[in-house]
């Protein structure tokens, strides 16, 4: 954890020995703020954020409040859950991790679906990353991605550690999000499903130890001008939690959060979010330093103080089907009040 400028404190995803808890408290930071003097002695690097876009067409009509909801299936997004945490740990370069991807492809089989491989040169030595793209298309120009990450953390590979809620699922939802666009003719954007890899660090969390695929392919679709073409970057993260609390992540499109606010009121949930202000570095940050309007879902209080992230225990037996159905939910009308505007 370190201060992210003399203002703001950003809440890294870190790797620490099993029983600490690597996030700080909302009392910790602000005993940091005040203590900018002490901070400057190493800063971290600032995340550098280009402008907040604003959307092609804020003044249209908002949707209809009688408009069908979409459709989500609960039971069928934690039977993925169980699945993809039954690989085992799934660190990138490893057997499971291999296993996983085989396992995402085989259920899109049949969809449009591209990857993004390349080698990381991280800490700890090369390792192959595979992002994976599975395409919906729209009537509208333009694309939405919805982007999970499926790698789980490399420094406890051997803790007997599964990710069930960070990695799982997350791979998971985006299995479901393919259900609900396949063989459906979408009135709207169209939608690209992101499951990336890499997201974990593989020592320690820094600008360029994390993120791996998010930034590799943040760059490619800027060369080849596709980054044009997104509207909206959403981020499914550790949105399992029995104890659903959305934060209202800071580094995040203004304007994107509070559409997925006002789906979540729209669906009733609008408890289950934006309880807390934090900013979070994320799969999202390499899009939105290219001006991308991005949203990550993502619940960073897993268990007491977040007492479960990164642990041994983040295990099935802390996740429910409402939750998944809730973010899965309010992910899909967020995409659905986008199509109207």
């Amino acid at each position: 954890m370190a201060l992210a400028s003399s203002k703001t404190a950003v809440w890294r995803r870190v790797f620490d020995p099993p029983g600490r808890v690597s996030l700080l408290t909302a009392g910790i930071v602000a005993i940091l703020l005040a203590l900018t003097a002490c901070a400057q002695q190493k800063p971290a690097p600032q995340v550098q954020l280009s402008a907040d876009p604003s959307p092609a067409a804020n003044n249209t009509p908002s949707v209809p409040a009688d408009s069908s909801p979409p459709a989500f299936d609960a039971a069928r997004a934690m039977q993925y859950t169980k699945e993809v945490t039954a690989f085992g740990p799934r660190p990138i370069g490893s057997a499971n991790h291999k296993k996983l991807e085989n396992y995402i492809l085989a259920h899109l089989k049949g969809d449009q679906v591209e990857d993004d491989a390349f080698v990381a040169d991280t800490p700890e030595g090369k390792f192959p990353v595979r992002n994976i793209i599975a395409k919906f298309s729209g009537t509208r120009d333009g694309i939405i991605v919805i982007a999970g990450h499926y790698d789980t953390n490399y420094p406890l590979r051997n803790t007997g550690y599964v990710g069930a809620n960070d990695g799982g699922s997350s791979t998971a939802i985006l299995l479901e999000f393919a259900n609900q666009l396949r063989g459906k003719k979408l009135v709207g954007y169209s939608v690209w499903l992101l499951w990336t890899d890499g997201e974990e660090a593989v020592k320690e969390w820094s600008a360029t130890d994390s993120v791996y695929g998010a930034r590799h392919l943040a760059e490619k679709w800027q060369n080849d001008g596709t980054l044009k073409k997104i509207r909206a970057f959403f981020v499914e993260d550790m949105i399992g939690d029995d104890d659903l609390n959305i934060e209202h992540e800071q580094f995040s499109t203004p304007w994107l959060e509070d559409l997925v606010y006002e789906a979540a009121t729209r669906e009733g949930y609008q408890s289950h979010f934006f309880a807390r202000t934090i900013p979070i570095e994320d799969d999202h940050i390499p899009f939105l330093q290219h001006n991308v309007p991005c949203a990550d879902l993502i619940d960073l209080d897993y268990g007491y103080n977040n007492v479960f992230h990164h642990t041994p225990q983040d295990t099935l037996d802390k996740l429910s089907p409402k939750s998944l159905e809730i973010a899965g939910t309010v992910t899909l009308e967020t995409v659905r009040l986008l199509d109207q505007k």
